[in-house]
């Protein structure tokens, strides 16, 4: 603070002086506007996309694999946009569904099933999943769904948690899930990043993220939050809002 004051007092001073020793003179020209901001363009954009906290820091190697045709005839097919085709046949490749209907023409090489007196549905997409963050066999080791170290962390992702040789994978892919949301555990009021992953046989959790899904935001509120930090953290709903209110300011 003493050497802020001494420059402004040496400035005085020598303004001072100046005044003196020079004769009036005109006033000086005013400052030019500044040039006018240039419209964004592509490449503004992306160079603030390089720094975007959206962009994908762990981009997504998910590759789609090769596969042979296969052929389910004969099955109730249930499109979920409210059609139901009854004795039906869906035709799939390389993962895809290439046709569905009353009728469906298969290459020779295609694999058939025959289907009688099953459903087939879409895939299911489970938005609310703790998969590969609490693996079985749901020891201590395997528990990396909570950072219960304080009521807001959301500055983790549960993608660095997520194992994906997690043995419940195959059971959900049996069940129909493809596609999941991986959550962070409840315990906090704000758990951390989640990510947007397809069940596939992978080693890496890269390997399975769904090419440019958005991140979702874990959080949490009521008997979780309530319950974790007896003391040192909200114990009822509305200090559950007041951690809220101010995480968000």
């Amino acid at each position: 603070m003493r050497t802020y004051l001494f420059g402004i007092a040496l400035l005085a001073g020598l303004g001072c002086a100046s005044r003196r020793a020079r004769p009036a003179q005109a006033p000086a020209p005013a400052a030019a506007a500044p040039a006018p901001r240039a419209p964004a363009t592509a490449q503004t954009h992306a160079a603030a996309e390089s720094s975007s906290v959206d962009r994908a820091q762990y981009p997504s190697t998910y590759q789609r694999h090769p596969n042979p045709p296969v052929l389910i005839r004969n099955a109730t097919i249930l499109t979920a946009a409210g059609q139901e085709i009854a004795n039906g046949s869906i035709l799939f490749k390389d993962g895809r569904i290439v046709a569905v209907g009353a009728t469906v023409q298969a290459p020779a090489d295609a694999v058939v099933v025959d289907g009688t007196g099953k459903y087939v549905t879409p895939g299911l997409i489970d938005d609310h999943s703790h998969l590969g963050v609490y693996a079985a066999p749901g020891t201590q080791a395997e528990s990396d769904g909570n950072e219960a170290t304080n009521p807001v962390t959301a500055e983790v992702w549960a993608e660095h948690s997520f194992w994906p040789q997690d043995p419940q994978i195959p059971l959900a892919i049996a069940g129909g899930i493809t596609t999941i949301q991986a959550l962070p555990g409840s315990a906090n009021l704000i758990g951390g990043r989640s990510a947007i992953l397809k069940l596939v046989p992978a080693r890496t959790v890269q390997e399975m993220k769904f090419p440019g899904a958005r991140y979702g935001l874990k959080m949490a509120c009521g008997e979780n939050p309530k319950n974790v930090y007896r003391g040192r953290g909200p114990s009822t709903r509305m200090g559950n809002m007041a951690g809220y209110r101010a995480a968000f300011i």
